[in-house]
């Protein structure tokens, strides 16, 4: 398949609904509002493809650049190429669930999310701290450094509250996702999620939402989940 008949294939599926849905979390059009379960069967079709996934993430449109990452070859992709993926990036869905879960596969992973993370970059910072609760969901314990981890995790306690609204959505998923899938680290983030407390996220035009890392981790806990690990990142 080429791009024009993916890009046909991507508007019959969309859906006025989901098109409002993306909007109201900050994608901008051009867009069709492709529910992400709706991509699985061309997925399945076209497999992995990284040619068609350039063409098409370089299309701006939201719902061709999500396909994009689920058509793509991670370990194709240079740095650079993450970072120019990161630049068409305009807002969290794309930097967190396109970019990051797509560099999560790679080899080179934690080099760029860690870039990314002390870029000063309200969404390149998102996408690093992001990448990394999807590897630690996904890959074994002893692929980390434990005391790189612990490091992270208190810059997290003395930043937090002071990052930038979307960084720190994805610093409360990283303290959630050690305390939950890193077993190493469970009691150290359990602590530091209850010295940082209560997370407030503004968002425009939204009422605040706020988040308890704490609370999240309990929960799972509770359900008898630490050390739970994903089979795979991308859907």
């Amino acid at each position: 398949m080429d791009l024009q008949m993916v890009m046909q294939e991507l508007e019959a599926l969309g859906k006025e609904r989901t098109k409002k849905i993306y909007m109201s979390n900050g994608a901008r059009e051009p867009l069709f509002g492709v529910a992400t379960g709706a991509m699985k069967p061309l997925a399945k079709k076209i497999k992995i493809n990284q040619p068609l996934a350039e063409q098409l993430y370089a299309t701006g449109n939201y719902d061709a650049m999500y396909f994009a990452g689920i058509i793509a070859d991670p370990k194709a992709m240079t740095g650079s190429d993450y970072n120019r993926w990161m630049d068409g990036a305009y807002f969290y869905m794309l930097s967190d669930y396109v970019v990051a879960v797509t560099l999560a596969e790679a080899d080179i992973a934690q080099d760029v999310a860690d870039k990314w993370i002390a870029s000063g970059e309200e969404l390149r910072m998102s996408g690093g701290w992001s990448c990394y609760c999807w590897l630690l969901g996904n890959r074994p314990d002893i692929e980390f450094s434990e005391s790189k981890l612990n490091n992270m995790l208190e810059t997290v306690e003395k930043t937090i509250h002071n990052s930038p609204e979307r960084t720190k959505s994805a610093m409360n998923n990283f303290i959630q996702t050690v305390g939950i899938s890193y077993v190493p680290l469970h009691e150290r983030a359990v602590e530091i999620a209850k010295a940082i407390g209560p997370v407030e996220i503004k968002r425009e035009n939204k009422k605040s939402s706020i988040l308890n890392a704490f609370e999240s981790i309990q929960k799972e806990v509770d359900r008898g989940k630490i050390g739970f690990k994903r089979k795979y990142v991308r859907c």
